[in-house]
This record gives C-alpha cells, structure tokens and sequence, in this order.
C-alpha cells in the first residue's frame, strides 16, 4: 500500500517500449455520448458513438487510455453546452483537444449518429420515419485539420443481370404463345420483369469546407439505388417500390458511380483537393455471400477522370486524405 503513490506518480505509458516501433493508431473506441447537433436549421439531441485514435511515437509505450472519456466530456461540454454544432465540426473540435491536452502529433476521430428523418410513404402520404447514420470524421495535428461529413442510409438494388434472363426466357414463351415480334416488345417494355432483389446500405462521405447538407447527401444515396425503402409502408406504397425498383434495376458499382456523379453534381463549389468517397453493400438474396463496390478520390481525380474516360493510376484513399 506504501508504493500506490508511487505508482500513480510513474508514467508507464511514457516509458519506452520493448519494441521501439510507432503505431499508425491507438485510442478507444465505441465511447457512447449524447450529443446536441444542428442540422437544416433545427437542433436534435441524439446517442453517438465516439472514436478517437493517435499516432503514437516510437519511443513512446502507450497512450493515456482512460483519459480519453474525460477529454470527450470537456470537448463536447466546451461545444454542445453553448451551441448545437455540426456533426464534423465537433469530431474537429474533440480531434483538436485530444492533439492538445494528449501532446499527440495527430488525433482522429470519428463520430457516428443514429439520426430521423421525417418523409411520407410515396402513394398514401402517410407521414413516416426513417433513421439514418450521420457520421462525422476529423483528423487534427498542430499545424492543420481536415474534416468530412457522411451518411449512410439503406435502399433496394433490383439486380439487372438476372432480370435480363427472365427477360430472355419471357420472350421466349411468349413467341411459342404465338405472340410476334413487335407485340413481344411491346409487353416487355409494358410488364416489369422478375429479378432478385437486394437490400442495399450506401454510404456517401465529403471532405471540404464548404457547407454540405447531409439530408441531401441521404437523397443522393437513395437515388443511387433502384429505390428508397420506406419503415411504414400501405398496399399502394408497397406497389410502387416493387415497380419503381424492378423498372430501374443497378448493380452494385451502378450505385457507387450513381452517387459520387450525384456529389459532383449537387456541390460543383467543390474545390480539386476536397475529398469525396462513395461505399455500396448489397445483402444477396439468392447467394449466401454479399456484394460490395467503392471508390474514393480528390474532387480534381474524379471530375479529371469523367472528362477523360481513363482509368487514374492513383485514387487518394481517406486516410491518406486526412493526413495530407
């Protein structure tokens, strides 16, 4: 008992390690807070999920693990106490206490929260709400900091590929019916085609300083997929998601060129070195493994790489982004 204040007088974290080797990241994840943000000109408080990381120097054995809550206390107090921020702006403001009070030479964080959404079912204009994931990442050193804002929200991809087989065996049936050629056409284009379905979550993050609605950023996703889906949902509502989905049938990689054409086109402010990323996962429904597309890059490699129609030997990845 005579050696506890020793003890706490003696900075292990600070001693050198047995292995003299920095580590790319190290902190704490799955930190759970309630948090007041702003968003379309209104204040919600809502449960977030907090991660934080530094960089951590060779010489250096660990981080002070257990003083992290603290410094998301100070940090969300010194904010949300006096005003509601955006989502990013306070993943900066803790990445930037963290540099600060940890004497870290670079801080990350990324704060990711369950957030409504009020819209109304599509036929019956029922009012209904669908929750969706805002996510804020910063990273902070001394000398600067860098910030993005994302979602991610969930759809249904009607699968192209499979419905152009039921589409091929359907005019086959049809010419054995008797039906000709025009006519066979004409159903096809009339009926929508059988094809599997999959449930579909995207995910959409932009890196800059110009302001960026993150309820837009939800629209863009759920365009990117063949439709939205919907928690509340009558007869008629269900009708028109079935039509609208099989009428306008993606592919995973459909989705991801979709939404980072529809970024490109909803933000043209966007400056060359901002950042965009784009993620989309399909849940299969006759395959027992899923499906996944992404693509990540500065604005200037994107909009460089449309006007061109060639491949970039190079796609900045978000790390990578932060850290420049």
């Amino acid at each position: 008992m005579d050696d506890a204040p020793h003890l706490l007088d003696h900075d292990l974290q600070a001693s050198l390690p047995e292995v003299q080797l920095g580590l790319s990241r190290a902190g704490v994840t799955g930190v759970s807070k309630a948090i007041r943000i702003r968003y379309g000109g209104s204040e919600k408080l809502i449960a977030a999920e907090i991660e934080c990381t530094v960089d951590l120097d060779p010489g250096q054995k660990g981080v002070h693990m257990s003083r992290f809550p603290e410094l998301f206390e100070e940090a969300i107090e010194e904010v949300v106490i006096g005003e509601a921020f955006l989502v990013e702006v306070l993943a900066e403001h803790i990445a930037a206490h963290i540099v600060e009070r940890q004497q870290a030479l670079r801080a990350e964080v990324r704060i990711a929260a369950r957030y409504p959404i009020e819209r109304t079912t599509p036929v019956t204009g029922l009012p209904t709400q669908e929750m969706v994931s805002l996510i804020g990442i910063a990273a902070a050193s001394e000398q600067s900091a860098r910030r993005l804002v994302g979602v991610e929200a969930a759809g249904i991809n009607a699968c192209p590929c499979a419905q152009g087989l039921v589409r091929g065996r359907a005019g086959e049936r049809l010419l054995e019916a008797g039906f000709d050629d025009g006519d066979i056409d004409r159903i096809l284009e009339l009926v929508p085609l059988a094809t599997h379905n999959q449930r579909g979550r995207g995910t959409l993050y932009v890196g800059t300083r110009a302001a960026v609605n993150a309820e837009q950023l939800v629209a863009i996703v759920e365009g990117s997929m063949s439709a939205p889906v919907y928690e509340l949902l009558k007869r008629p509502d269900e009708l028109f998601v079935v039509e609208h989905a099989h009428l306008q049938p993606r592919f995973v990689e459909d989705s991801v060129r979709l939404a980072l054409k529809g970024a490109l086109d909803a933000y043209p402010g966007l400056a060359d070195d901002d950042f965009l990323f784009s993620r989309q996962v399909n849940l299969e429904t006759i395959h027992s493994h899923d499906v996944l597309a992404e693509r990540f890059g500065t604005i200037g490699e994107l909009r460089d790489e449309l006007e061109r129609g060639a491949a970039l030997e190079h796609h900045t990845e978000l790390r990578e982004w932060l850290s420049s």
